[in-house]
């Protein structure tokens, strides 16, 4: 996984993880702590360790005791700093995630909006298709926008009659047909030929208002 850059003052995700398996660590030590005090007839934090008459206590390690109880006074201590730090770069991290997100989908969108600016106009739209065709085997739907019909194209379209033409000329071979689908520009390959149908294509095709 690639390692997230850190901005100034923030931390990276490795020394987010860090922090966390010290934060582990200390929680283990604080752990173990406890466990020598409970060992000692389950003397807490708070117990007295002397007697009625003000003597240590002769039942207990007085002395380990005391060092336990002050290393989980430090160590809460250290705890809580650290907490605060997980806490702190956690919330920075996930800023600097939202950060990317929108990042990311303001170029997707910029993205998209250059493609789109950069396809050409359509002059004529498929209306109807008919099963078993040889418009519909080449692949050719319904509101597939034309941009090139063979030697037909954005700039030199001014009627349906020049796609009849072509269409006429072009009987048993194949001709290149670009359409705009969903925003993406795709390239068929449409043969027009006598089929069970009528025409040669088995479509319908109308011309878009410019």
């Amino acid at each position: 996984m690639a390692e997230e850059e850190a901005g100034p003052g923030a931390l990276s995700v490795r020394e987010v993880q860090q922090l966390v398996r010290r934060k582990d660590e200390l929680e283990a030590q604080i752990k173990a702590c406890y466990a020598v005090l409970e060992g000692q007839k389950g003397v807490g934090m708070n117990e007295p360790l002397v007697d009625a008459e003000g003597y240590p206590r002769a039942d207990i390690d007085v002395y380990q005791v005391r060092a336990a109880r002050h290393n989980i006074i430090c160590l809460q201590n250290d705890h809580k700093a650290l907490m605060l730090q997980v806490e702190k770069a956690l919330h920075q991290l996930h800023a600097r995630e939202k950060e990317k997100q929108a990042k990311d989908e303001a170029e997707a969108q910029a993205e998209a909006m250059n493609q789109n600016q950069s396809l050409p106009q359509p002059f004529a739209r498929v209306n109807a298709v008919t099963p078993g065709s040889p418009a519909s085997i080449s692949g050719l739907q319904v509101d597939d926008e034309i941009i090139e019909f063979g030697s037909v194209d954005t700039h030199n379209f001014q009627t349906l009659q020049n796609i009849a033409t072509v269409v006429q000329h072009s009987e048993g071979k194949p001709l290149s047909v670009t359409v705009i689908r969903d925003g993406k520009k795709l390239h068929l390959g449409l043969t027009p030929k006598h089929w069970a149908g009528k025409g040669l294509l088995g479509c319908s095709i109308l011309p878009l208002q410019r």
